[in-house]
């Protein structure tokens, strides 16, 4: 099963930077481009009552002030990625998506 530090290197090198953070306190100065990620869920798969597949599920979203950024449409192409939004707040473009890993 991946780890969250196997994901966290994968985003780095999709951003090609080390902007990439993991629930990140409202204290953190963050850089843009940047990448903002959080685990949301785990699934179970169950056999015979026990969990035989663990999932862990990940909000990703891509933060850029260049709306027509290519970052997201990288993150798209992720196996198991689904677009969920895309929106702006403070003049800077979020596409967030969902990721199993």
């Amino acid at each position: 099963m991946p780890t969250r530090l196997e994901l966290q290197t994968l985003l780095e090198n999709i951003l090609g930077s080390d902007a990439v953070y993991f629930q990140p306190p409202s204290t953190v100065q963050m850089k843009y481009p940047c990448i903002i990620y959080k685990r949301i869920k785990i699934n179970n798969t169950f056999a015979d009552n026990t969990p035989f597949i663990t999932e862990k599920k990940y909000m990703v979203t891509v933060i850029d002030k260049n709306p027509d950024s290519i970052i997201p449409d990288k993150i798209a192409v992720l196996p198991r990625c689904i677009h969920d939004r895309q929106y702006t707040a403070n003049n800077l473009n979020h596409d967030v998506f969902n990721l199993f890993f």
